[in-house]
C-alpha cells in the first residue's frame, strides 16, 4: 500500500478505535503510526492494542509504527469539603501542605517539592488555564496567592506552573512501570511528557537502553529555553500545542511551532505537530475551514507528521478524521507553492560524508528527473538523511530490520520496505529496481538513484550513490 503523500499521520487509539476492524479502517484511511496514550490505558489494554496493530501490520506487509505516550508528572490540587468553590478576582487564596479538605480560602497542593520551588510573582494556572493565580508570598509549606482570573475550582483540578522550574523528573513511578511494560511488547517510539531539560531525556534513555526511539514533547516554557540541548538528546520532537498554549500566551504558539519544525528538520530528526488539529471532528463529520488551514500550515512548513488525539481516540468520526487529514496532505503537496516553500527552507547539509552524499543524491535525482531515491539502510540513518533534504522524487527505504522500518514510518516521505539485506552491489542494484517497479515508484526503462553504505550492513556509513536503470527480465517480469 503506497501513500500518495509525504506527510505522515499519527492516530491516537482509544474507546472509539480499539478493535481490529477499526484499526484496520484507520490504517486504510491513511494512519501511518498509532499512538497509545498511557494516561488512559492500562497495561493489559496496551498489550492488546499492540498485538492488534501487529496483526494488521502482518496482513498488509507494511511496517506500522507504534508510539507510547507516557503521562508524565500531573500536578493537581487536593479535594474540597463541598467539591469546589468559586474564586473571585482580587481575592487571596492559599495553597498549602495541609491534607484537610479545602474551602473558599485554601486548598492542599499535595506536591511539597512544588511549594519549595514557588517564588513571589510566579503564576499558577488551574484547570487548563481557566483560573490564574499569582504568588504573593511563598514558604516551604504554603503559597499565598492573589486571584487574577477567577472562576470555579473543584476537586483534583490540574495545575500548570509556567514560571517555575519544577524540581521533578519528567518520569514518575507510573511512567517507569508503563515504559517497561511497553518496551516488553516491542513498541517503536516513546513520547516523554513535560520535558524541561536534556537530563530528562538522558534519564529516559538509560531506562530504554536502545529498545525504542525517544520523542520529547515540548509543552513547557522551560523546554523552549533549552530546545537545542533537548533536541540534541532526543530522536524526535512533538510540538504539543495543548499544554504549550496553556502555559504560554496563545499567540506565541504558531511561531514556536515554526521554530521547532525548522530546528528539527535542520537536525535531521522527525517533528510531529499535535493537538486540536481537527478538534471539531470529535462531534462533526467535517472540520472547520480554520482547522483545515491549520493542518495545511503544518504540512507547508515541512513537518514530518501530524497527529490526531481525541478525534480518533474518542470522537464520533475517527475514520473520517484520518481520511480528511489524508486528503489535506495530498492536496497541499500537489500545490506548486509547497515545493517552493520546502526548497526555500532547505538547510545546508551537515559537514559529514553521509549528509553530503544525501544532498548530492537529492540534487542528482532532481536534475536528472529520476523516478525515485532508493535507500538501503540498516539503522535508518541513510533514510533520515535523505528525508532531511525533502527531495522531489519519492524516497524508498529498504531495510533488513523490521524495527527500523517501523521507526521510519514516522519520517517524512519515506516508504519503507523490509527485505533481506543485499548480498553484494549487483544484488543491491537489481533488487532496488525490482522493488521500485513492484511498488509503483518506477516503470521499466526509467532510472533510479541508490544510496547506501559500503560495506553493506554497516550502520550509519552512508557513502555511496549509484544511478541504475529499471529493466524487465527476459520473461517480461521484474
Amino acid at each position: 500500500m503506497r501513500r500518495q503523500r509525504r506527510i505522515k499521520i499519527l492516530a491516537t487509539l482509544g474507546p472509539a478505535s480499539s478493535d481490529s476492524a477499526m484499526i484496520r479502517k484507520l490504517f486504510e484511511a491513511g494512519a501511518d503510526v498509532f499512538r497509545i496514550n498511557m494516561s488512559h490505558t492500562s497495561h493489559d489494554k496496551m498489550r492488546e492494542l499492540v498485538k492488534t496493530i501487529r496483526n494488521v501490520e502482518s496482513s498488509y506487509g507494511r511496517p506500522i509504527g507504534i508510539l507510547v505516550d507516557l503521562q508524565g508528572p500531573k500536578l493537581r490540587v487536593g479535594a474540597f469539603a463541598e467539591g469546589g468553590v468559586q474564586l473571585q478576582n482580587g481575592e487571596t487564596f492559599i495553597l498549602d501542605n495541609n491534607p484537610a479538605p479545602g474551602d473558599s480560602t485554601r486548598v492542599q497542593l499535595p506536591h511539597p517539592e512544588i511549594l519549595m520551588a514557588l517564588r513571589s510573582g510566579h503564576a499558577l494556572l488551574i484547570d487548563d488555564g481557566k483560573l490564574r493565580l499569582i504568588v504573593e508570598e511563598a514558604t516551604s509549606d504554603r503559597a499565598v496567592t492573589r486571584v487574577v482570573v477567577g472562576g470555579r475550582i473543584s476537586d483534583r483540578k490540574g495545575v500548570s506552573l509556567p514560571d517555575t522550574d519544577l524540581p521533578v523528573s519528567a518520569m514518575t513511578p507510573k511512567d517507569r512501570l508503563d515504559l517497561e511494560a511497553a518496551l516488553d511488547t516491542g513498541i517503536d517510539w516513546v513520547a516523554l511528557s513535560f520535558v524541561q531539560r536534556a537530563e530528562d531525556v538522558h534519564e529516559a534513555r538509560r531506562l530504554v537502553r536502545g529498545r525504542a526511539a525517544i520523542m520529547s514533547k515540548i509543552e513547557k516554557p522551560q523546554a523552549i529555553d533549552r530546545l537545542d540541548d533537548i533536541l540534541d538528546a532526543s530522536d524526535a520532537l512533538m510540538v504539543a500545542r495543548g499544554d504549550l498554549g496553556v502555559e504560554l500566551p496563545l499567540e506565541r504558539v504558531p511561531s514556536l511551532q515554526k521554530r521547532m519544525t525548522r530546528m528539527a528538520r535542520r537536525a535531521g530528526k522527525p517533528v510531529v505537530v499535535a493537538t486540536q488539529m481537527l478538534e471539531s471532528m470529535i462531534q462533526s463529520p467535517v472540520p472547520t475551514r480554520a482547522e483545515v488551514s491549520d493542518v495545511a500550515t503544518a504540512i507547508y512548513e515541512g513537518a514530518d507528521a501530524i497527529m490526531l488525539s481525541a478525534e480518533s481516540a474518542a470522537g464520533k468520526f475517527p475514520v473520517e478524521a484520518v481520511a480528511t487529514m489524508n486528503r489535506i496532505g495530498e492536496e497541499v503537496e500537489r500545490d506548486p507553492t509547497y515545493r517552493t516553500v520546502l526548497t526555500a527552507q532547505r538547510p545546508d547539509p551537515e559537514p559529514t560524508a553521509g549528509d553530503a552524499i544525501a544532498d548530492a543524491a537529492r540534487q542528482i535525482a532532481e536534475t536528472l528527473e529520476l523516478s525515485a531515491i532508493i535507500c538501503w539502510t540498516s539503522s535508518g540513518s541513510t533514510a533520515l538523511r535523505v528525508a532531511r533534504e525533502r527531495p522531489k522524487p519519492p524516497v524508498v527505504a529498504i531495510t533488513p530490520n523490521l524495527t527500523t522500518g517501523r521507526k521510519l514510518s514516522l519520517v517524512w516521505g519515506v516508504h519503507c520496505v523490509v527485505a533481506e539485506d543485499a548480498k553484494d552491489l549487483d544484488d543491491m542494484v537489481e533488487r532496488a529496481g525490482r522493488i521500485a517497479f513492484r511498488d509503483g515508484f518506477a516503470r521499466a526503462g526509467q532510472r533510479i538513484i541508490i544510496v547506501a553504505g559500503v560495506p553493506l550492513g554497516t550502520p550509519g556509513a552512508t557513502n555511496m550513490v549509484r544511478i541504475a536503470f529499471v529493466g524487465p527480465k527476459e520473461d517480461g517480469s521484474m
